[in-house]
């Protein structure tokens, strides 16, 4: 009779260890199969919250059938204490081990709204967005010029939320004295500017930044990454160029940056200017002349004068020998690269073709044409060098 009960006894542990191991091994594939979502959805998880909450925010959204499976795994995984608060992304078809990863580390926070500060070469512009999770796209719902605009009642509403992101975008070819004065009104940033960095040592990019952070400390990361990008191109540069040092190189990446718009041209530019170096020619570049008469404080707003071209100052490259004495702007990467790694070609000069970009020609009689081209465009509606 004993040996029956120990019998029936050894199968029933038997069959409850095959159902407790079917058990695991359902959930485990449970918590790694693909969701039920739809499409895409953002999950705000607030500072202080746990995972309880989470997993029942979850499961309100569709995103999750078993709560309770999703806790499970991620206290098996050791990942339940490394909650993060945020606004995360979550894809269609997220497996609840997918989700947790995001939630507890591995994703970023990128949902929700985010605060685009754009200082462009003439003016700035605040753009409040928010992430349509579904289209992955975002939407525009406010733009204003903090220092001339009214702040729209949005804004002041949105930059308050907790998932709030800021992003600073400074375009290529903008002034140093224009950076500092946009940052300046940035009014998710702290602290005050002590002084207008030098002009060039900024580089043009894109910044995220935290609520608070301070405009110094920013400005020192646009130093870092400039100076990074000089030192590089500068080692990877071609033979022969007329520079003498990487200083030298900024000064010609700026006038080259303010000199055209179009990428493709960049090196063809830059050889043009090396090329009059090297001719022993001056530069007769308009940018410079402008630079010397705002110090960078603004645009021109009209064309040169026949006496500003004949004035003399340290940047009148009509009037001047090779390069003025500092860059007349912030570079970007590519205007750096094509600089120290110019096309080479025999041009020496180029003037607007009225496509956006410029005829280049290697003598002053084939400029003469271009130039006599371009001004008929002119009359039937540049900048010649």
């Amino acid at each position: 009779m004993w040996k029956h009960v120990a019998s029936n006894a050894l199968t029933l542990l038997i069959v409850a260890f095959v159902a407790l191991g079917g058990l695991i091994a359902w959930a485990k594939s449970t918590y790694e199969a693909a969701g039920p979502l739809s499409e895409a959805i953002c999950i705000q998880v607030e500072s202080g919250s746990n995972m309880r909450r989470v997993s029942q925010d979850l499961a309100q959204k569709g995103a999750v059938t078993r709560p309770q499976l999703l806790r499970m795994g991620a206290n098996y995984t050791d990942r339940t204490d490394q909650l993060k608060a945020g606004s995360f992304l979550i894809p269609e078809r997220s497996s609840m081990r997918e989700i947790v990863a995001v939630v507890t580390g591995d994703g970023q926070s990128t949902c929700g709204t985010e605060i685009v500060y754009r200082i462009g070469v003439t003016g700035q512009e605040l753009r409040v967005r928010e992430l349509d999770p579904a289209l992955g796209e975002f939407d525009v719902v406010a733009e204003f010029d903090p220092i001339t605009g009214a702040e729209p009642a949005v804004y002041t509403e949105l930059r308050n939320r907790p998932d709030t992101r800021y992003r600073v975008s400074v375009a290529e070819g903008a002034t140093s004295w224009h950076i500092a004065e946009a940052l300046g009104a940035a009014d998710f940033m702290a602290g005050e500017i002590a002084e207008v960095p030098p002009e060039g040592l900024l580089a043009p990019d894109s910044y995220e930044v935290q609520s608070g952070t301070l405009r110094e400390d920013l400005l020192a990361r646009m130093r870092d990454v400039q100076g990074a990008r000089l030192a590089r191109a500068w080692e990877e540069r071609a033979d022969g160029l007329p520079y003498e040092t990487p200083e030298e190189a900024l000064i010609m990446a700026s006038i080259v940056e303010k000199e055209t718009g179009v990428p493709e041209e960049r090196r063809q530019v830059a050889s043009v200017f090396v090329n009059r170096l090297e001719d022993g020619m001056r530069l007769q570049t308009d940018p410079t002349v402008i630079y010397g008469i705002t110090n960078g404080r603004g645009v021109l707003g009209r064309g040169l004068r026949r006496s500003e071209l004949q004035t003399p100052t340290p940047y009148n490259t009509y009037e001047i020998d090779g390069l003025p004495p500092t860059p007349i702007a912030n570079p970007g990467l590519e205007s750096i690269n094509a600089a120290l790694s110019p096309d080479t070609t025999d041009y020496l000069y180029f003037v607007a073709d009225g496509s956006g970009g410029h005829a280049f020609a290697r003598t002053l009689a084939e400029h003469n044409e271009n130039v006599s081209r371009w001004r008929a465009i002119e009359n039937e509606g540049g900048t010649s060098n």
